[in-house]
């Protein structure tokens, strides 16, 4: 089974491929979606939504999962990142590919054994996890924490359907 974990942003996208065989799993690839903040809002969607069509034409995964927004301090944010799950939304459909949203806290907990975990300590347990196999890629850019994200909701959603147990 192939999961495509998804950090939703505008600016940048974290994405994490995962594969799952009889309980033990393998990264496939991980990194961002990067938009420039300059260009317009539709066209920042429309490069969102192509990066992700050709991740899901060519991995070919059998589940996306995206983090829920629940509370955000910032509604022009909350709007924007709102926006990109929607696209995210319409690219599933489009693939004809099942979508789970997970709430952050769920995430953390069934990843680090904590709710309240914060960015390092997340960082912390994705590398833990998946160890060695999770190494920066040489001359690109990865913003390592939306890619951890990603690859963070993507294990919590082959934790959730029982593919595979962490703890």
């Amino acid at each position: 089974m192939i999961i495509l974990g998804l950090d939703p942003g505008t600016a940048t996208t974290g994405f994490g491929l995962i594969e799952i065989n009889e309980k033990n799993f393998s990264v496939i690839n991980f990194g961002i979606i990067q938009t420039d903040k300059n260009h317009h809002q539709g066209r920042r969607l429309s490069e969102i939504y192509k990066t992700l069509s050709k991740l899901v034409s060519n991995y070919k995964p059998d589940a996306i999962s995206m983090e829920k927004i629940f509370f955000a301090t910032n509604a022009k944010t909350a709007i924007s990142v709102g926006q990109a799950q929607g696209v995210m939304m319409l690219c599933a459909y489009r693939f004809n590919k099942q979508l789970f949203e997970y709430a952050p806290g769920t995430i953390k907990k069934q990843i680090s054994g904590s709710g309240r975990s914060d960015k390092k300590m997340m960082q912390k347990a994705v590398r833990k996890i998946l160890g060695p196999k999770i190494k920066s890629k040489k001359g690109q850019k990865t913003h390592f924490d939306d890619a951890a994200d990603a690859l963070a909701i993507a294990l919590c959603h082959a934790v959730t359907i029982g593919e595979v147990t962490l703890f």
